[in-house]
């Protein structure tokens, strides 16, 4: 486990994803540790070089008596930024994180590439944290479960018992009071709004529509305070990660890839408030040759990764001058434009291709899918299960149809595990 010392508390951290990708730091919620972030990590990963934190008084962090301050959390994340030997770094702060956000927004915007203020405010009503901070104090973190959760999550969320929410609620009551009652001296105390207009990065404000903590009007006046900011709406209470991972994958997709959001903005979220750019000009000439080859390279990447280097490399081999300029097409289109949206995990994008795939009877494509797939991270179950609502729903020979193929590629992979 890495941990960095500072300000005489012992911090955990972790890194997820290729170094070589754009580094991310993620600052979670009061109440929280870095496990909050799971839903998304599946996606990040592909896009991202994600480091994560148990902020003081949390998780594997040490939890020192007495008050902290956004200050002191700031410089704790700062700490751990430079123990990763990152420079620069995008920022994605919820709640707490966001008040966090904030601080270094304000005092060391040189270190921020683009910044995310998820569902937080610029000035904190002192009376809840007080009320909170004596009563688990007096009676521990059971005593106020029920009121966090109820503020975490919608009713309709609450209602499914995932186990990401009964991850979050375990997490909350293995705190450790004092840690607890620290950082809520922290919200408590925060006061930024009226400097915001000082922040001269990129930002996003991620508002929740259904948020009690943090109502969207707090958002809003972030919004209105930071010059240029974005402000984002989510269908969700105060987690929005939590609740619905791929609209806030999609969002803050949309905020950190600025080609993207000004030319394609992702599903998911409504941009409440901000211009975009009128669009990007045309790119002609060596300028765009360029380009295309650019795509093409990250298509083939993709392309590679999904389906295999070798399968993929002795295709290329067998292109041909008379359909080269439809593979460039395909390559560029299929694999690096849509293979490469955030929204859907690999294993999530592969189902829906084998059940497409399968109810038009398109065999080649099914059996390069179903291979690769099981190669990568699918299981024979799934398989299975996907061709018998194939059976339902695209009709009975189709899953006879698969299920003799899906059966021969099984025998191969049992044959070339015994040779």
């Amino acid at each position: 486990m890495p941990f960095v010392t500072h300000a005489d508390a012992r911090l955990y951290w972790r890194r997820d994803g290729d170094p070589a990708l754009p580094p991310l730091v993620l600052v979670n919620s009061l109440g929280t540790d870095h496990c909050l972030w799971d839903p998304v990590m599946p996606r990040l990963v592909d896009f991202f070089h994600v480091i994560r934190m148990d902020m003081r008084g949390h998780g594997a962090s040490d939890a020192p008596a007495g008050e902290y301050t956004v200050e002191l959390l700031a410089r704790d994340v700062l700490a751990v930024a430079d123990a990763a030997g990152l420079e620069t770094f995008d920022c994605c702060g919820i709640s707490l994180g966001g008040m966090i956000g904030q601080w270094i927004g304000l005092n060391a915007g040189s270190r921020l590439r683009r910044l995310l203020l998820c569902n937080t405010t610029g000035r904190a009503d002192p009376a809840p944290q007080v009320a909170r901070i004596a009563t688990v104090k007096a009676q521990g973190m059971a005593a106020v479960i029920d009121t966090v959760l109820g503020r975490f999550f919608t009713d309709r969320f609450r209602a499914r018992g995932t186990a990401h929410l009964h991850s979050v609620a375990q997490t909350v009551l293995a705190l450790d009071p004092v840690g607890y009652a620290g950082c809520c001296a922290a919200v408590r105390d925060h006061d930024l709004l009226a400097r915001l207009s000082a922040i001269d990065v990129p930002t996003t404000v991620v508002v929740g529509r259904h948020d009690l903590s943090t109502p969207p009007a707090m958002g809003e006046a972030i919004a209105a305070a930071i010059p240029g900011a974005r402000l984002v709406e989510l269908d969700c209470a105060h987690i929005p990660h939590s609740e619905d991972p791929p609209a806030f994958v999609a969002m803050l997709m949309t905020a950190l890839e600025p080609q993207r959001s000004q030319a394609d903005p992702l599903p998911g979220a409504h941009v409440a408030s901000g211009a975009l750019p009128a669009g990007v000009a045309p790119v002609t000439g060596v300028a765009a040759h360029a380009t295309l080859i650019e795509q093409y390279q990250r298509g083939i990447a993709r392309r590679k990764q999904a389906l295999g280097e070798a399968y993929v490399t002795a295709r290329v081999e067998q292109n041909d001058p008379f359909s080269a300029d439809f593979q460039n097409m395909i390559t560029r289109w299929a694999w690096q434009d849509v293979w490469t949206r955030p929204v859907f995990d690999d294993r999530t994008r592969r189902l829906i291709v084998l059940a497409i795939t399968s109810s038009l009877a398109r065999w080649e494509e099914f059996r390069l899918h179903a291979k690769a797939g099981l190669d990568r991270e699918l299981s024979p179950t799934e398989l299975k299960e996907l061709l018998q609502q194939a059976a339902i729903y695209a009709g009975v020979p189709t899953a006879v149809s698969g299920f003799k193929m899906a059966s021969e590629l099984l025998a191969e992979r049992e044959a070339a595990r015994k040779s």
